[in-house]
């Protein structure tokens, strides 16, 4: 019987997305972790005030905002990056009969500073925390965005999908033959949003409070390691084993 190829001139099918008795396919998933020192660190500054009328409490903001900033900025390049963020002026009400009048007004501003020099990081934790109506979180720690470490470790994990797909072929007496794909994993399902990005451990915050008193001391502060993993799903096609 003769066949006829399709009407058209239509391409043939796409290959199958399994192996097949000649060309066998080996489905594999490369993993790897490192360990490294961060490369900078994040701190938040919420300096507050209070006023018995909203324009007291924001010249107040106003002046200890300027201090601050002063301060921070003489670290100079020791400061990578400085914003501010949240700002507020709300009423503090109080009971007055049977209704409420405003007894006095609060003021917040939050400033978020990122530093890579460790040893000024803890002076200016404590020269921050020891200034009134100042409070300071942190530190996080995190690798940098463009970090090696992070090609490092990817190109780690291709390697380790290779070796163990390699040893799956020498145990059948056999050896790779070609890369058919290879992904990251999720790569092919949409990412939810506001899920975080990056491979970034940040350290549990901790909080410093302004406190009266002396000059205070510089703080040690220990850098926390960071751990960055990497997963690769990866298929290739064997020689056919003689099995």
């Amino acid at each position: 019987m003769t066949t006829h190829p399709p009407a058209g001139g239509a391409e043939p099918s796409a290959p199958v997305p399994y192996g097949t008795p000649e060309a066998p396919r080996v489905a594999v998933r490369g993993e790897a972790h490192l360990e490294r020192d961060p490369e900078i660190a994040r701190i938040d500054i919420t300096v507050g005030a209070r006023g018995s009328s909203r324009r007291a409490a924001l010249d107040d903001l106003t002046g200890r905002n300027a201090a601050v900033l002063d301060l921070v900025g003489e670290y100079g390049d020791a400061v990578e990056r400085l914003e501010t963020g949240a700002f507020s002026i709300s009423p503090e009400l109080s009971r007055h009969g049977r209704g409420e009048r405003v007894r006095a007004y609060h003021g917040r501003v939050r400033i978020g500073a990122e530093l890579a020099d460790f040893t000024a990081l803890g002076e200016l934790v404590s020269r921050l925390a020891d200034q009134d109506l100042t409070q300071v979180d942190g530190p996080w720690w995190a690798l940098r965005p463009d970090s090696p470490v992070h090609r490092e470790v990817r190109q780690q994990a291709v390697r380790e999908a290779v070796q163990r797909a390699r040893e799956y072929a020498q145990a059948l007496g056999t050896e790779l033959a070609a890369l058919v794909e290879i992904a990251d994993i999720g790569a092919e399902q949409p990412i939810a949003p506001g899920a975080p990005a990056g491979m970034h451990r940040r350290m549990p915050t901790s909080s410093f409070a302004g406190a009266p008193g002396g000059e205070a001391a510089p703080l040690d502060l220990q850098p926390q390691r960071q751990h960055v993993h990497a997963q690769v799903n990866a298929r290739f096609t064997m020689i056919a084993p003689h099995l």
